[in-house]
């Protein structure tokens, strides 16, 4: 039972890996490029998230502050 929820999640993993590959046209690139795609693309990512969970608090206290509900 489990080792099919397993086949079936490897499926679908490797469904969103041809669809990511066919989508950004990877498959058409060298192995460095595709290394430098990727890099670049962890990267910014990353930056966009970092910057989310630092900044986000300070957004939602100015919020609450401008419309009163905390004092």
């Amino acid at each position: 039972m489990a080792g099919m929820a397993l086949a079936r999640a490897g499926k679908h993993m490797s469904w969103f890996y041809d669809e990511y590959l066919l989508v950004t046209a990877l498959y058409m690139l060298e192995p460095w490029e595709w290394t430098v795609f990727n890099s670049m693309l962890v990267s910014v990512v990353g930056m966009a998230l970092y910057t989310g969970c630092v900044f986000m608090a300070q957004h939602i206290m100015a919020i609450l502050y401008y419309f009163e509900i905390v004092q």
